[in-house]
């Protein structure tokens, strides 16, 4: 049985992931797990990582934005790496430390509205600067994580330090990363700079006008960045001299 984890978005939740990358779980004959986000972003996060990838034969791991930062950190840590077939990391923030990222100054901005002003105040400033699809997400995600510590997890993901260039130069299994040439929030610089560091990487591009209307697109491009990087792969092996 092969299985794709899925971690969504600071502010996003399951439901998005789900619709993101159940699409790409079936090109990858894989069942979809998709992590609901806790206060406790980051560990328990990897906790459940371990969690499930303990119950299965091989895996996929995967996420957007910080979730995609957290299946990276998963890979590169875990002693279960015999098992992971894969990363799929959708629009990464930042590369190591998150002091510059614009993502990381927005997650704080949001939490520091949702402490003084409320959540209703914030998600009607979000509402009317954001495009109508982002707008609509965001609104049902937050209502539905508000309760489930919504600032918390903002402020957890804006200051967690991400794998650096030679620590993802570390990877041992491919690397499929899709990256939106015009969303401010993730410079495609920085997928560019995961793609170059890791050994086995592709990247594919994407749109906010294509997945933000339809989110399967965001998953369908991290599938085709990873089959390019296993084509790569194995095209190197192939290419590699054969000493008798």
């Amino acid at each position: 049985m092969t299985t794709l984890i899925v971690m969504p978005g600071t502010g996003s939740d399951a439901d998005y992931a789900q619709r993101a990358f159940a699409s790409a779980a079936a090109s990858l004959g894989a069942r979809l797990i998709a992590l609901e986000p806790e206060s406790d972003l980051v560990a328990s996060y990897l906790d459940r990582l371990d969690h499930h990838v303990s119950r299965t034969d091989s895996v996929f791991v995967g996420g957007v934005s910080i979730g995609a930062v957290i299946a990276l950190d998963w890979a590169l840590r875990t002693e279960m790496i015999d098992r992971c077939r894969g990363v799929l990391a959708a629009l990464p923030p930042w590369t190591g430390s998150p002091d510059d990222s614009v993502a990381a100054a927005s997650a704080r901005l949001t939490a520091d509205s949702l402490a003084d002003d409320g959540l209703e105040s914030t998600v009607t400033q979000m509402v009317a600067t954001s495009p109508a699809w982002l707008g609509a997400e965001l609104s049902r995600s937050w209502r539905a994580l508000h309760s489930r510590g919504l600032q918390t997890q903002l402020r957890m993901a804006a200051t967690h330090v991400a794998p650096d260039v030679d620590a993802i130069a570390a990877l041992t299994v491919p690397l499929g990363v899709a990256a939106a040439p015009d969303d401010p929030l993730h410079p495609i610089a920085v997928a560019d700079e995961w793609v170059r560091a890791a050994p086995h990487a592709g990247s594919a591009t994407v749109g906010l006008d294509e997945f933000g209307p339809e989110p399967r697109r965001l998953g369908e491009a991290c599938v085709r960045a990873w089959r390019s990087a296993v084509g790569r792969s194995a095209a190197a092996t192939a290419a590699e001299p054969r000493h008798r």
